[in-house]
């Protein structure tokens, strides 16, 4: 991923007449002045980390994979929020990991932790580099140094049960290297989030990620069938059985953990043959409540879309529920839905009959295919729009939460008004966009995206609004986060989200597992 944005720099998206305009008559958004940064241009904090510690840490993985120089440290210096957009910008000193550390496995891996324990050296696990909640900011505290650990030699597809359908992956295999190495032998996951083709497996676990297909296959943590996890008092082996009474599930103590309770290093995940047949339809609404309504009657039913997703009025308006020819045409009036059925071709058939009647039954125009196939055609693009919207001189960041189909409409509400309210007190309007990516029986998410004009210092306008919709969500009793994890930036939340007893749970387990506290400081656990 290039240093300073999203993704692969070949896939921008230079930003249309349409959108310019919009930007400049909606928001007042004018040119950014701020000149970009080459990769040498930038200065880095220099390392702290001894000559005896690197030499140290050199030979536990081979000194070609202990790296100090500042393009290595540069490229892990955080994760793709806006905010750690807006920082690679600055043009004084940036932070970054003192070192950069490649294990080949979990002996390596139990080395350094062991050695960075003695030696109170903080441990950044780092696997794509996606992260957009400071999960990768190389917090040091009351450590000497920060070393990030990049795990991308763990990227192994170690064996497949055909007949259980399950394999074990290595944390370090990037979504699109596993989803090849499986498909090799006729089987995917179906695991699809926007960070697809960059996040790896163990990232996926480590933040309890859920993908665009999770109608059908469920979340990350629901395809988890057992992992591998190394801390610094010894190796963490959880999963013997599909499910277990034996006590609490502590497979699900790991999954979300965030690299502060030990370095996932293999995953154990349930999969699937690959879908011999898809069909897509788009639908139209009148509006985000009957939409809503819906998909609430369609999971409730059980019909069973792979996908299933809403847009409101606005992000409908603006075309980004596609990400294709944004800000240049509207789709439809109303809101646009999009249903996708992936399985065997009966399967498929009945299925999407199925949720066709509900729909329509629940207020739904069919739209056709074509609308469903763009989003899937361009559904991992939209970051790199943002890249675009920042330097143009706009503010653009994503957030997203969830809630009961019942109290929807009220933490909708309450963000919106939070986000525009915040960012009006800086100076400017602000387009406030949302979807409904992710269905359950009893509830939602919601994904926000928000575009507004830079204004002042942006990082500190950023923090002022997310922390006013972050108010919004526990005011209105929604999760600080469904997806994009806790990090730094949502930590302040945790007391609200699970309570003093369960804050202090959190810390019995981390000081159990990592009793120097190397792991990851200053994220998760308040």
């Amino acid at each position: 991923m290039k240093w300073n944005a999203w993704g692969d720099p070949r896939q921008a998206k230079p930003l249309s007449e349409g959108i310019r305009a919009l930007l400049e008559q909606a928001l007042g958004v004018t040119t950014s002045t701020v000149a970009e940064l080459e990769a040498d241009e930038v200065r880095l904090r220099p390392s702290s980390l001894s000559d005896t510690d690197h030499d140290a840490l050199a030979r536990i993985v081979g000194p070609e994979y202990c790296h100090v120089d500042d393009q290595s440290r540069l490229l892990r210096a955080g994760g793709k929020s806006t905010l750690d957009l807006l920082r690679r910008k600055d043009s004084g000193e940036q932070d970054a990991p003192d070192a950069i550390l490649l294990p080949a496995g979990d002996d390596e891996i139990g080395a350094i932790l062991r050695y960075c324990s003695e030696h109170r050296i903080a441990v950044v696990p780092f696997g794509g580099g996606t992260s957009v909640v400071g999960g990768l900011d190389p917090l040091r505290g009351d450590f000497t140094a920060a070393v990030s650990l990049d795990l991308r030699r763990l990227d192994e597809l170690h064996w497949l049960d055909e007949v259980s359908g399950e394999a074990e992956l290595g944390a370090g295999l990037t979504g699109p290297a596993a989803e090849r190495l499986l498909g090799e032998r006729g089987f995917s996951i179906g695991h699809f989030p926007q960070s697809f083709q960059f996040a790896t497996i163990g990232g996926f676990a480590a933040t309890r990620s859920s993908g665009q297909d999770s109608a059908g296959y469920g979340r990350f943590n629901d395809m988890v069938r057992g992992l591998r996890a190394v801390t610094p008092i010894g190796v963490l082996d959880l999963g013997r059985a599909p499910e277990s009474a034996a006590g609490p599930d502590l497979r699900q103590l790991l999954i979300g953990s965030e690299g502060v309770l030990g370095v996932i290093t293999r995953v154990r995940v349930r999969v699937h043959p690959v879908p011999t047949a898809t069909r897509y339809e788009a639908w139209s609404f009148p509006d985000f409540a009957t939409g809503a309504d819906a998909l609430r009657a369609v999971v409730q039913t059980g019909t069973g879309p792979t996908v299933i997703r809403l847009s409101d009025e606005a992000e409908t308006g603006v075309n980004l529920a596609t990400t294709e020819n944004i800000g240049e045409q509207q789709i439809t009036g109303g809101c646009l839905a999009i249903t996708v059925f992936e399985g065997t071709e009966a399967h498929v058939a009945s299925r999407h009959a199925e949720t066709r009647a509900v729909l329509e039954a629940a207020g739904g125009t069919s739209l056709g295919e074509e609308p469903a196939r763009a989003w899937e055609h361009g559904r991992f693009n939209a970051p790199y729009l943002r890249d675009s919207l920042l330097s143009a001189g706009a503010l653009c960041e994503t957030l997203e939460t969830a809630t009961t189909w019942s109290n929807i409409p009220a933490l909708k509400a309450a963000v919106t008004e939070a986000l525009t309210g915040a960012l009006a007190d800086t100076g400017t309007p602000a387009l406030v966009l949302c979807h409904i990516s992710h269905v359950y029986p009893t509830g939602a998410s919601l994904y926000f995206t928000v575009v507004a004009a830079q204004r002042g210092n942006p990082i500190e306008q950023w923090r002022t609004a997310k922390a006013a919709a972050s108010d919004a969500m526990m005011r209105t009793g929604a999760t600080i986060t469904h997806h994009h994890a806790v990090g730094a930036d949502h930590r302040p939340w945790m007391h609200d989200e699970v309570g003093e007893i369960g804050v202090a749970i959190l810390r019995a387990v981390k000081a159990t597992l990592d009793p120097t506290g190397i792991l990851n400081p200053g994220k998760l656990i308040p």
